[in-house]
């Protein structure tokens, strides 16, 4: 409690500080406005009218976006209002001096009230889990009361790098509860004897919990009301038994990858720097990375620079309205998959249909609540990453694909050569793996290669690169990393993979593998450092595979 107290503290207390801020600047936008009114009772001529309208219009517009957003509603409404009218006499093909002269005498009273701050709907997000450190193992705890299945479960997550513990009892699990949580729980349904079952128990353990933990649940029924009893304990995964461990694991992996991923870039492009302020604090607080623009003609090198992967875009902006400026960004296709929303005080739907159809995706009108703004920005950024990970990456495993993991060679050859520190490349390859298809079927082939990719994601680091260079081929490039060094992380790599244990057809096999080594210290460019990590590999098989050798 104590640890999240303090960052929410001190966001309220720069919250504070802009609403403040906003204050201020409120003191001299309204008389500014009151200005305004009287130079446009004073404009002698259409012309003059429609240029001190115009004026009117875009400083009521920005008040309308604004104040809500810092606590004046009645204000912001009252500005809203008063923009509506601006257009209207803007529109108007007869300027009748009568109502302009009752639309002056408003402009006047708005600019003259008093402020005063209401309370928001809503209070700002706590800030959102942040990514583990990389040094972290994830600690699974699994209640299984078959004391074999239990333990050969263990043993599979603790080759994948997991640190699993197993226990046979309820009041066991419940005892290492009280000491340490885990990060994730397997739970069979059925515990025989001990007066309630996995499901019921894991149902109450995650309400007592301020925060539930991932649940994957394992059952010898596979009917649709153990199903739906998973979904109302939120259990995560549902795996009937014998249990494929390496599916399991592979589920694991996807629930902590979108729990602790890294956090998502956000660009927001304003003219209103205050405002613009505030929506960084409040999607900082939530855990994003995120950059202000007050220039549209910087968003070229900011696109470039930053690679956001959701684009927050003002509507009325001097010089550049937000949907030109959506306009000129689609016209990269490396960014026709960043969701672009539009914030805006403009309520009118044909306009903002319009501004949709030319460029964009979603449509948010200010003033929007601190939990609206996190809620869509981070569902549009999950999408969007969910989305540009199925394109760059493999289906199956989640690695780079070919053309990717090639390219990643490249870079890391010349951050090498430029820094004089050794890399290394490596490429795996699977033992006998036709036998593995031929003897288990094609399903169970994708369970081998998914289980290697997620070992190898588990053992090496994250600033490591990993890709499927084809069928059960593996690249993997090892930055700051001497040949010795990688050869014995992939030899503890083989001996782990060589002690999984698959499932299929009611059947139990394992598999090994084969691995070359190249270092950038020996070769000058990428594509012979692939081509002596592939002679290496093809010296590990003709030796009599399940080795791993370096490039001579």
């Amino acid at each position: 409690m104590n640890k999240s107290r303090q960052p929410r503290d001190e966001l309220q207390r720069q919250l504070q500080q802009l609403s403040a801020k906003f204050a201020e600047r409120l003191t001299e936008e309204l008389p500014q406005l009151a200005d305004k009114a009287g130079q446009l009772q004073q404009a002698g001529t259409a012309d003059e009218r429609l240029h001190q309208l115009r004026s009117l219009r875009d400083q009521l517009h920005r008040l309308a976006g604004a104040a809500g957003t810092f606590g004046f509603a009645g204000l912001g409404q009252r500005a809203r209002e008063l923009e509506q009218q601006a257009v209207h006499w803007l529109e108007s093909l007869q300027q009748q001096s009568q109502g302009l002269h009752r639309f002056i005498q408003a402009l006047q009273q708005f600019a003259r009230q008093p402020l005063q701050v209401e309370p928001a709907a809503d209070n700002p997000p706590g800030p959102r889990q942040s990514a583990k450190p990389e040094t972290d193992v994830r600690r699974i705890y699994i209640l299984e009361d078959e004391a074999s299945v239990g333990e050969n479960m263990r043993l599979t997550l603790s080759n994948f790098g997991y640190h699993a513990e197993h226990f046979t009892r309820i009041d066991a699990f419940d005892a290492a509860l009280q000491r340490r949580l885990p990060d994730a729980l397997i739970v069979d349904v059925n515990l025989g004897d001990q007066g309630q079952t996995g499901l019921g128990y894991a149902a109450a353990l995650q309400q007592r919990l301020d925060k539930p933990l991932p649940l994957l649940v394992i059952t010898t029924q596979d009917d649709f009301a153990t199903h739906l009893e998973a979904v109302r304990v939120a259990a995560l995964g549902f795996f009937t038994k014998p249990v494929d461990i390496p599916q399991l694991e592979n589920r694991l992996e996807r629930c902590f990858a979108q729990q602790h991923g890294e956090p998502y870039r956000v660009l927001i492009v304003d003219d209103d720097q205050d405002l613009a302020s505030r929506y960084s604090l409040i999607l900082r607080g939530a855990n994003m990375r995120v950059e202000t623009l007050h220039d549209p003609a910087q968003i070229l090198g900011r696109m470039r620079d930053f690679n956001p992967e959701v684009l927050l875009l003002d509507v009325n902006m001097p010089d550049c309205s937000g949907p030109e400026l959506a306009q000129i960004i689609r016209f990269n296709d490396d960014w026709l998959r960043v969701p672009i929303i539009y914030l805006s005080a403009e309520t009118d739907i044909s306009r903002q249909m319009n501004a949709l159809i030319k460029a964009g995706d979603d449509f948010v009108t200010k003033p929007i609540s601190d939990n609206a703004l996190v809620t869509t920005v981070f569902s549009r950024a999950q999408r969007a990453r969910l989305l540009s990970n199925a394109l760059a990456r493999d289906s199956l495993t989640g690695l780079l694909k070919h053309a990717d993991i090639k390219e990643q060679v490249a870079i890391e050859l010349e951050r090498a050569q430029r820094s004089g520190k050794p890399a290394s490349v490596a490429m795996l390859d699977i033992d006998h793996f036709k036998r593995v298809n031929d003897s288990y079927g094609h399903a169970a082939g994708d369970n081998v290669i998914r289980a290697l990719a997620n070992l190898l994601r588990q053992r090496l680091r994250r600033v490591d690169s990993l890709g499927r260079y084809g069928g059960e081929e593996f690249l993997a490039v090892l930055p700051d990393c001497a040949p010795e060094q990688a050869q014995r992380i992939l030899d503890e790599i083989r001996q782990r993979f060589a002690e999984l244990r698959f499932i299929a057809a009611g059947a139990e096999f394992s598999v090994t593998l084969s691995a070359g080594i190249s270092c950038t210290a020996q070769d000058s460019s990428a594509d012979e450092l692939l081509e002596h990590a592939d002679r290496a590999l093809y010296a590990a098989k003709n030796g009599g595979r399940n080795q791993v050798r370096q490039a001579s």
